[in-house]
């Protein structure tokens, strides 16, 4: 198995494998030149997302300032919206829905570093993958580490640090983030 290979595959890798720092380099710049349009300039900002993430659904919405490691690895569906700072650590695959709303100042990091330093010293990692369903609202500074899984129909509250997945038809908060209700039908008469 090649390193990339263990990478996808969620197993232990060595970082240092060759083509990925290329790779880094090539997302770094596309990430710049994306952070450095114009806000009137959506065709030009549409078209280096579509360079930029693996798979684009149709009337994403992205602002600046983006940032990801290798940008290939990040899927969102239709109707996505990112607001400003958003942070992609992608070496592991990130899966966005459709309708899914990010916050400012989002993280999410599939990028797990060993406990142990003598192997985290070597530059060894894995790279577990991070799933959104659809209709799903993030507020900001929301953090979600590797291997989380957040469902569909929810909302997770601001400043929550997601550490275990999240369910289907609730609202989430806290940290370590924790269901606290389910969405109900009254839900949808308060916001008239």
């Amino acid at each position: 198995m090649t390193e990339l290979e263990k990478c996808q595959a969620g197993l232990l890798y060595d970082t240092t494998f060759p083509g990925r720092e290329e790779s880094h380099l090539q997302c770094a710049d596309l990430c710049y030149e994306y952070n450095h349009t114009r806000p009137s300039d959506m065709k030009r900002r549409e078209e280096l997302i579509r360079q930029l993430f693996g798979k684009v659904g149709v009337n994403p919405y992205v602002e600046p300032n983006i940032f990801c490691g290798f940008g290939w690895n990040i899927e969102a569906g239709d109707h996505f919206y990112a607001n400003n700072n958003c942070v992609f650590v992608d070496p592991g695959k990130i899966i966005f829905g459709d309708y899914v709303f990010l916050g400012p100042s989002c993280g999410f990091y599939t990028a797990h570093h060993p406990i142990h330093p003598a192997l985290r010293d070597r530059l060894y990692e894995k790279a577990l993958p991070i799933r959104v369903g659809s209709h799903v609202w993030i507020g900001g500074g929301t953090v979600v580490v590797p291997g989380v899984t957040i469902g569909s129909n929810l909302v997770i509250l601001a400043g929550s640090v997601v550490v275990k997945d999240i369910p289907d038809n609730c609202v989430a908060f806290g940290n370590p983030c924790r269901p606290h209700r389910p969405i109900t039908e009254e839900d949808l008469h308060l916001q008239r």
